[in-house]
């Protein structure tokens, strides 16, 4: 019983967050939040440079969307909610990789590992990496009965 709660809560404030920030990325305070981190990242630098922060930040937007909807349809399609977890996954393993490509991210005057408040930002994301690997895994056992 608190194993099926547990499943629920995570997926839905996996698919919630997803689609929560997702659509903030609309909005221009967010496309300014997210650029130091595409600005610097090898994988969206050159995104950004050749669409803009506004349009890379709306594309961003639409694949958050997509993957949190494709995992809130868990009770209609378990295969759906499974790509879209494995989707998630690619994704939040994406972001942790800015803690290495974001200036600002390590207080190095402080000793290590202090996180600046952009570091710890970026570092729960290895939590929701967790959340979307199990997520992942209960739905193709259940796409799979």
């Amino acid at each position: 019983m608190i194993e099926t709660v547990g499943r629920v809560v995570l997926r839905s404030a996996l698919a919630g967050s997803l689609l929560w920030v997702g659509a903030l990325k609309f909005a221009e305070y967010e496309a300014e939040n997210i650029e130091p981190m595409v600005s610097t990242s090898p994988l969206f630098s050159w995104i950004n440079a050749r669409l803009g922060l506004r349009k890379t930040a709306g594309l961003i937007g639409i694949v958050e969307i997509a993957l949190g909807a494709l995992i809130a349809a868990r009770p209609l399609s378990p295969r759906a909610s499974a790509l879209g977890s494995l989707g998630a996954a690619a994704m939040f393993l994406t972001t942790l990789s800015f803690l290495r490509t974001m200036p600002g991210v390590w207080q190095e005057e402080h000793g290590l590992p202090a996180l600046s408040l952009e570091g710890q930002f970026l570092a729960k994301d290895g939590v929701f990496l967790g959340a979307a690997i199990l997520i992942a895994a209960e739905s193709l056992r259940a796409a799979s009965r």
